[in-house]
C-alpha cells in the first residue's frame, strides 16, 4: 500500500478510503495493546506469585501512563511532524510489549504498563493527522471511521486475550501485540508526510495547554460535554457486574461478556455519528446523543421486570455515548488545523478524567442506594449534559 505519491499540502486528495481504513486500523491495533492486560490479571497473579488485589496495579498502572501520555506526547503533534510521531510512537510500544512479556517480577511488569500506557497514545495522534488531511465536508465521516476502529481495538482486545492467554499464556499474548504493532510501523512508514505548517517548541507547546483552554470557550463547552457523557458511561460500565451477580441469578462473567458484546453499536454508531456531524450542526448531533443517554438510562431501571430493558438500555447509551464523543472531536477539530494535537490532549484529558469520576460516583452510587441509585446517577450526568449545551455560551466560528 504506497501513500507517498500524495500532496502534503492539499487535504482532499490526500484522505483517500484506504487511508481512513488504515488509520482506522492505526487505532485499534495500538488501543488493543492497553487493554490485553485486563482478562490477563488473574494468571498474572499466579504467575508472579502475588494476591489479585496486587496485580490489579498492572491495569491501574496502564491508565495513569495513558493519562501522562495523553498531557505529555500527544502534544509533541505540534511540536514535529506528525507521521514521525506515529511511527515513533508504534515502535515505543513494541519494545515496551517486548519488556512487559518477559517480566520477572510484578514490579517491573507495573513499570512497563505504565511506560505502554504512555506510549500508546497513537489514537489520540491519529485522529488529528486524518482530520488534518480530510476536507472540512468531510471531518466529522474521519473522525468517526477512526474512532470506530478505536472501538474494535478495545472490545477486540478483551475477546483475544482472553482466548489466547488461556490458551497460550499471558506472556504470549504480549508477544503477540508487539508482533501486530511491529506490522503496523512498518506500513505507517508509507504514510504522507503531515508537517506542522507552525511548530512550537515543546516547552512552549505544554506550557500553552491551560492558556488554550482558557481563552477557547468551544474547546470549554465539548470537554464538560465530554466529561460528562463518559462519566455516565463509565458509572454503568463500573457497576454492571454487581448488578447482575447481585440479581437473583446470579450472573457472572459470561453475561456481562453478553453484553460487552451489545457495546459493538457504538463500532456501528461512530461513523453514522460521524457523517450527522457533516450534514448537521454537531449541537443537534450532541443533543440527540445525550438524549439517547437519558433515555436509555430510565430503560435500564427498568431492568428488575426485564433483562430486556436493560439490554435495550445498553444499546442506547453506547450509541449516545459515542455519538457525543464523535460529535466532540468535530466541533474542536473546527479550531486551527495548528492547535490540533494540543486541543486533543485537552480534550481527552478532561475525557479521562470524567471516566474516572464517573467510576468513583458509580461505586457509591451502587454502595448506598443500589441498581437505582446508579441509573439516576447516570441519568443526572447525562442531564447536566444537555444542559450545559444549553446554556454554555460559545461564539460562532467558521469552519477551517
Amino acid at each position: 500500500m504506497d501513500f507517498e505519491n500524495s500532496s502534503p499540502h492539499r487535504s482532499s486528495p490526500l484522505l483517500t478510503p484506504a487511508l481512513t481504513r488504515l488509520l482506522a486500523a492505526t487505532a485499534g491495533v495500538t488501543v488493543a495493546n492497553n487493554y490485553y492486560n485486563q482478562p490477563l490479571l488473574p494468571k498474572m497473579a499466579e504467575s508472579f506469585a502475588v494476591d489479585p488485589t496486587a496485580a490489579s496495579w498492572v491495569a491501574v498502572a496502564t491508565q495513569l501512563g495513558y493519562a501522562c501520555g495523553l498531557a505529555l506526547v500527544v502534544p509533541l503533534g505540534d511540536c514535529v511532524n506528525r507521521k514521525t510521531l506515529l511511527v515513533t510512537t508504534a515502535m515505543a510500544a513494541v519494545f515496551t510489549l517486548l519488556l512487559l512479556a518477559t517480566s520477572q517480577g510484578l514490579g517491573m511488569a507495573i513499570g512497563m504498563s505504565f511506560l505502554l500506557g504512555a506510549g500508546c497514545v497513537t489514537p489520540q495522534v491519529a485522529v488529528p493527522y486524518g482530520a488534518g488531511l480530510a476536507a472540512p465536508e468531510k471531518r466529522g465521516r474521519t473522525v468517526g471511521i477512526i474512532m470506530g476502529g478505536l472501538l474494535v481495538g478495545i472490545l477486540g482486545a478483551r475477546i483475544f486475550s482472553g482466548f489466547f492467554g488461556e490458551w497460550l499464556g499471558w506472556r504470549s499474548v504480549f508477544l503477540i501485540g508487539a508482533g501486530f504493532t511491529l506490522t503496523l510501523a512498518f506500513v505507517l512508514g508509507r504514510l504522507p508526510s503531515a508537517p506542522v505548517a507552525q511548530p512550537v517548541p515543546y516547552r512552549e507547546a505544554l506550557g500553552s495547554l491551560l492558556p488554550l483552554l482558557r481563552r477557547e470557550p468551544l474547546l470549554q463547552r465539548h470537554c464538560l460535554l465530554g466529561a460528562l457523557s463518559f462519566g455516565a458511561f463509565s458509572i454503568f460500565w463500573t457497576t454492571l457486574a454487581f448488578y447482575l451477580k447481585a440479581r437473583p441469578e446470579h450472573f457472572g462473567g459470561q453475561v456481562v461478556g453478553l453484553f460487552g458484546c451489545i457495546a459493538v453499536a457504538g463500532v456501528a454508531t461512530a461513523p453514522i455519528a460521524g457523517r450527522l456531524s457533516d450534514r448537521f450542526s454537531p449541537k443537534v448531533v450532541n443533543r440527540l446523543a445525550l438524549t439517547s443517554m437519558v433515555l436509555s438510562f430510565g430503560m435500564m431501571a427498568l431492568s428488575h421486570l426485564s433483562l430486556i430493558w436493560l439490554g435495550i438500555g445498553t444499546f442506547f447509551m453506547d450509541a449516545g455515548a459515542q455519538g457525543n464523543h464523535i460529535s466532540n472531536q468535530t466541533r474542536i477539530y473546527t479550531l486551527p488545523g495548528e492547535l490540533r494535537s494540543r486541543v486533543t490532549s485537552i480534550y481527552m484529558i478532561s475525557y479521562f478524567l470524567g471516566g474516572t469520576l464517573g467510576s468513583m460516583l458509580g461505586a457509591q452510587a451502587w454502595k448506598h442506594f443500589g441498581w437505582s441509585g446508579v441509573t439516576a446517577s447516570g441519568a443526572l450526568l447525562a442531564i447536566l449534559g444537555l444542559a450545559v449545551l444549553g446554556l454554555y455560551p460559545v461564539p460562532k466560528r467558521p469552519p477551517i
